[in-house]
């Protein structure tokens, strides 16, 4: 995702400019960077990214440490995970207007900063609530930081290696499933889970610091633009509200509790008057035109659609290996740990393809290995070893560098130039809100269909049943007593219950990447004349 550098002429007469900034760009832009000072840069925003990208993944296999530390259950654990996802979600939308109020270094290094004070608050938090408060701060001040670095990445690069900034970009991206869950793994067990967040504070100093050297005078033109105020509140409400009914759900037995009732009127009419609002503001925050556009729209919805469906997955696989399996958070960080080698080593060869193909088959072969990987995790049992977990894992990895840069090469292809930001942004947006509410959705997903095996199970495990009796039998011969006994098979029952509950997701995930193969099709990609799709850069 890009961010626009300049504004047109017509809008900047409608606005007065903002003070001075110490230099204004160029009629055609800065020029690209040369030598060390691109290599820096390059290094500076990489490292930022990383950051927030890892902040992302790490806290997945520390979330069973963090809710037993925190005296809550795993399922409440993964507000930790969903608070950060929504209000990041919010506040990518609004890095257009931010960009033109502040600039784009500005903001960017502001963010920076405020992402490490907000990590260093994260790690002091005493009570669930404050963590998810400072995640949610988190969240918010990290939504620019990610197109952003982009943004700054391109215009670091000549256009002609443009594919060159995206890999490299692409790259960085992908690290963060490598070293999030082995890293966040690996700190759960041998010291405090506050430090998956405090590691983000020199890394955010020297970032922050860095970028600002290399890019402190190629900033963007400030000026004032209107923001469009109820929109902003009418978005965050039905997201807030949609967000809160999926993660509080179960826990209030739906809609049974009144306040699951209120919290869906108020998510459906907040967003029925965001939809009218934003089609009639004069100053949208959230440009909904853009779907009018095909290759938008089917892309859009085939990236959101599925990376909530990968990401659900993402979440549930370390909760599964641990609170089933037995796994430590290092083993379960093991485990997830492949994920990103594939991605890092095909990234470039998949930027290269897209210069020259169109992107829907690439694409298709992304959604196919998905559903391959699927259904070799629907086949898992209690009985499954470290090896089978890992190797779906690592053809994943393949599965990853085919579906991010292509499914947002076709949602931007077509476009005008000056309407790409706010095409990344929005498709961002929901690329984001739909990976938080795969997350609410798959756990609570999870529970139901684990409720549902063990009443089935414990239908056949009762007395007068032979497998039953033959079972408490043995206990019995070996001195265990009869509620003992109980105890140990009702521990039985419930890994399986929840292993064929996880299968059950992985069978459904399998289907729906299937299923979404048909909405890349529905696509009409424009190419250049090299034969690539000729969608502007800004690929996440």
């Amino acid at each position: 995702m890009s961010t626009a550098s300049s504004l047109p002429d017509d809008a900047a007469d409608q606005a007065p400019e903002a003070p001075a900034a110490p230099a204004q760009p160029p009629a055609g832009g800065y020029p690209p960077l040369e030598g060390s000072a691109r290599t820096f840069g390059t290094i500076a925003l990489s490292a930022a990214v990383f950051m927030n990208v890892l902040d992302s993944s790490i806290a997945n296999v520390s979330i069973p440490t963090i809710a037993g530390d925190l005296g809550v259950s795993a399922t409440q654990g993964t507000w930790v995970i969903t608070s950060f996802a929504v209000a990041n979600a919010i506040t990518v939308p609004l890095t257009g207007w931010l960009t033109q109020r502040f600039g784009q270094v500005r903001l960017f290094v502001l963010s920076v900063m405020l992402f490490v004070i907000s990590s260093w608050l994260c790690g002091f938090a005493w009570s669930l609530e404050s963590l998810v408060f400072f995640r949610v701060l988190q969240g918010a001040v990290a939504g620019p930081m990610i197109p952003l670095s982009q943004s700054l990445m391109l215009a670091s690069y000549p256009r002609a290696k443009a594919g060159m900034a995206l890999a490299l970009w692409s790259m960085t991206i992908l690290v963060g499933p490598i070293a999030g869950p082995l890293l966040g793994g690996w700190i759960s067990d041998n010291y405090a889970w506050s430090w998956i967040f405090y590691i983000n504070v020199p890394v955010g100093l020297i970032a922050g610091w860095a970028s600002w050297q290399v890019y402190k005078e190629r900033d963007t033109r400030r000026i004032h633009l209107p923001i469009d105020r109820m929109g902003l509140i009418l978005l965050v409400v039905w997201v807030g509200a949609l967000q809160l009914l999926l993660d509080k759900g179960k826990e209030l037995e739906w809609f049974a509790s009144p306040l699951i009732c209120v919290l869906a009127v108020v998510s459906v009419v907040a967003f029925v008057y965001f939809v009218i609002w934003e089609l009639t503001a004069a100053h949208p925050v959230v440009d909904l035109t853009l779907f009018a556009q095909r290759n938008f729209t089917s892309g859009t919805i085939a990236l959101s659609v599925a990376y909530g469906v990968f990401f659900g997955t993402v979440v549930l696989l370390p909760l599964w290996l641990q609170n089933t399996m037995g796994y430590t958070a290092t083993w379960a960080g093991v485990a997830s740990a492949p994920v990103g080698i594939l991605a890092i080593i095909l990234s470039p060869v998949v930027g290269k393809l897209l210069a020259r193909h169109d992107p829907r088959p690439i694409a298709t072969i992304a959604f196919l290995i998905f559903a391959l990987i699927s259904y070799m995790r629907a086949q898992f049992n209690t009985s499954v070893d470290l090896y089978t977990v890992m190797l779906p894992t690592f053809i994943q990895g393949a599965a990853m560098a085919t579906f991010f840069i292509p499914l947002t090469t076709i949602s931007l292809s077509g476009l005008s130039p000056d309407r790409i930001p706010a095409a990344a942004g929005l498709s961002n947006f929901f690329r984001l809100v739909c990976g938080a509410f795969g997350t609410s959705i798959t756990t609570t997903i999870w529970d139901n269909r684990a409720s549902l095996h063990h009443s089935r199970l414990t239908e056949v495990a009762r007395p007068g049943e032979p497998a039953f009796d033959h079972i408490m039998g043995g206990l019995q011969n070996l001195g265990v007593s009869p509620q003992r006994g109980a105890g140990m098979l009702d521990g039985v029952i419930n890994q399986q219950a929840y292993t064929m509950s996880a299968t059950d997701i992985f069978y459904a995930s399998a289907l729906i990447f299937l299923v979404l193969i048909g909405l890349i099709w529905l696509a009409r990609p424009k190419t250049s004349a090299h034969g690539g799709s000729a969608a502007g850069g800004g690929a996440h």
